[in-house]
């Protein structure tokens, strides 16, 4: 092993060296004990389009203008946090065309507004359409692009498409449609992940939109998975009850971001077994676009442990250490998102015995315009029955295990580590027939910026599983698939992570802390199996020898026998070569592997030393343009 260690580390060198929902009359339990509105804003809510025009046939090109079926599937959601600019839209897969409707409230009826695709949030290199209104009183929708510095210029190919503007003085509202992807060079493909809608609202009329600048005027961005799932929503069970894990009249503070913290308690009669079949916002009237994303944690203790109470801020310091626990997620949604809805087949296990009652509610407020004195008592509504389905929902763990073996140097704009489940590990976990992995939560910490899921079945790669290419931890969700994935006994799955350091001097420590990174892809399945954690991180003799190695030929401060994994990397002096190299150390080593059971017990089997698996076969990305393919040789890990 020392020998094989030795050559791997020397061929590293010379290499780098050379280069929808109602809830009619079910039983409904507050666990606030307090009145709070049921109304679901950010989807399918009481606030409709100006028409039915979001609706298309599907089997044209280009949406029909002029359809007006009323069975339509449109979302919606706030852009600003006083909700003065209203997105809705639809999606035609066939087509592959989103339509937008545009409700605005200006400030004045002659301003300009701009809405658009943003790299992550910032009005630097966006692709805008621009409604503006000139000295005559005449409208104007333009197709633009933005520089460097935030200027309009206006794009030679128009792929803003407006088909209808209505004005009642006080709102205008317009309707447009937009291709998934325009293959123009000043464009930006809409994206399965996460979607960085930008705006902007500047003084008019105007004589032109060219050489306007977003950063001088009102502007900002909104986080939307625009591209989402529209399969039918199983119908509730004549039996549901429903559950409001809610705050209870927080005051939220006036700081831009804040993540609420408080303990619920959930009833005494869910010690006997249950099936969660669906989730929703429920937003505090008025709060809609202060509240950003919410999460319910189960507190994994014994039964028989008492919690003690909390409510604040999560990261505050004087947080009971033991409410860490509170951990495992239960549901999870973000801003835009509709209701989460179970197979009408499967159903989350909630309650039964040795289920502890305690779980924690995660709020994330954002509040740019620093509001204060605002009360709120929004959370998550649970639907869920005695009435179990056909199969229990399981959750299974794939990416990286959660310590500091492998980490992220300092001042890397695109670090990649990768967590494998390997062949295996499906293959003593899972059951003969597979499993049905329906929906996906993407986790990383603050410097995640992509995560994708490869899939592969005898070393030949599967269509990806989930791909967010710009992802961000202020907005995680759990995301149905379009399409329901089998993963089957032997099956490979590895999940990949982008990350970027370049505000950080010091090595970013795989871990739990928010400081620290994590690579994870929580899978949704069913039926559930005794697998449930999949991961992996760099095996332990080759990491200590790597330390070794930095000592005696880079005449680093390292010893793998005198310092800890973390103490190491701290004294290390990372430079572009020395990051390079430990991409490279990352991309070639065996495996420590983390194959647990659900009772937290490894499976049998050495998990130490794995070997790296053999893709025979890799997928090539698709373009649905003309140009060449480019090869994302830097992702393909």
């Amino acid at each position: 092993m020392y020998l094989l260690v030795s050559s791997l580390l020397i061929v590293l060198y010379i290499h780098l060296q050379s280069i929808h929902c109602d809830p009619n009359k079910h039983d409904h339990l507050d666990l606030h004990h307090s009145n709070v509105t049921s109304a679901n804003f950010s989807s399918h809510s009481l606030t409709s389009p100006i028409t039915q025009l979001l609706s298309f046939p599907g089997s044209t090109k280009k949406p029909n203008k002029n359809s007006l079926t009323s069975n339509v599937t449109y979302f919606q959601s706030p852009l600003d946090n006083r909700d003065d600019y209203h997105l809705f839209w639809s999606i035609d897969y066939d087509a592959k065309v989103v339509s937008f409707e545009v409700r605005l409230k200006l400030k004045s009826k002659s301003n300009w507004f701009v809405i658009g695709l943003s790299n992550y949030g910032e009005p630097a290199k966006s692709d805008v359409c621009i409604f503006w209104t000139d000295r005559l009183g005449r409208h104007h929708f333009q197709d633009g692009w933005t520089d460097d510095k935030g200027y309009i210029n206006i794009d030679a190919q128009n792929d803003c498409q407006l088909i209808n503007l209505q004005s009642n003085g006080k709102t205008i509202r317009f309707l447009f449609h937009r291709d998934f992807d325009t293959c123009d060079i000043n464009d930006r493909p809409i994206e399965d992940g996460t979607n960085h809608i930008i705006y902007a609202e500047g003084p008019g009329p105007i004589k032109h939109a060219y050489g306007l600048n977003l950063y001088k005027v009102k502007h900002g961005f909104q986080r939307l998975q625009l591209l989402k799932s529209t399969e039918k929503v199983p119908d509730l069970p004549a039996d549901v009850r429903i559950i409001d894990v809610t705050n209870d009249n927080v005051v939220i503070p006036d700081d831009e971001t804040t993540y609420w913290c408080k303990l619920v308690k959930f009833p005494e009669d869910i010690k006997r077994k249950h099936h969660i079949v669906r989730y929703e916002s429920n937003i505090h009237t008025g709060n809609e676009a202060l509240v950003h994303h919410m999460e319910i944690f189960h507190c994994e203790v014994d039964q028989s442990v008492e919690l003690p109470s909390w409510n604040g801020p999560c990261h505050d310091k004087s947080k009971p250490p033991i409410l860490e626990a509170c951990s495992r997620v239960l549901s999870a949604w973000a801003i835009g998102a509709g209701p989460f809805s179970y197979p009408g087949e499967a159903g989350l296990p909630f309650g039964g015995s040795n289920f502890s009652l305690y779980a924690m509610l995660e709020v994330h407020y954002n509040n740019p315009n620093h509001r204060s004195g605002i009360k709120d008592n929004s959370g998550i509504r649970l639907y869920y029955t005695p009435n179990l389905r056909t199969y229990d929902v399981g959750v299974l763990e794939i990416g990286l295990t959660y310590n500091d073996k492998n980490s992220i140097p300092p001042n890397s704009s695109s670090f990649i580590l990768s967590g494998y489940c390997v062949t295996e590990c499906t293959r003593v976990g899972l059951p003969s027939t597979g499993i049905t992995v329906f929906a996906s939560q993407l986790h990383t910490h603050l410097t995640g910026r992509k995560v994708w899921t490869r899939h592969f079945r005898g070393g030949v790669e599967l269509p990806i599983l989930n791909r967010d290419d710009h992802y961000s931890a202020h907005f995680q969700e759990i995301r149905a698939l379009k399409r329901r994935v089998q993963v089957l006994p032997g099956d490979l799955l590895i999940n990949s992570c982008l990350y970027d350091t370049t505000s950080r001097d010091t090595i970013t420590l795989g871990g739990f802390s928010i400081s620290n990174e994590m690579c994870v892809n929580y899978m949704h399945y069913y039926p559930r199996s005794s697998l449930e954690v999949c991961k992996s991180s760099v095996d332990d003799s080759i990491l200590a020898r790597y330390f070794d190695y930095l000592s005696s030929n880079e005449k680093q401060n390292t010893s793998s026998i005198e310092k800890s994994i973390a103490d190491n990397y701290r004294s290390i002096e990372w430079t572009p070569y020395r990051t390079r190299f430990l991409d490279k150390f990352y991309s070639v080593s065996p495996l420590s592997m983390e194959c647990r059971r659900s009772d937290g017990d490894l499976f049998p089997g050495d998990w130490n030393g794995v070997s790296l698996p053999e893709l025979r076969v890799e997928l090539k990305p698709k373009s649905p343009c003309s140009q060449p393919e480019e090869a994302l040789s830097s992702e393909r890990r």
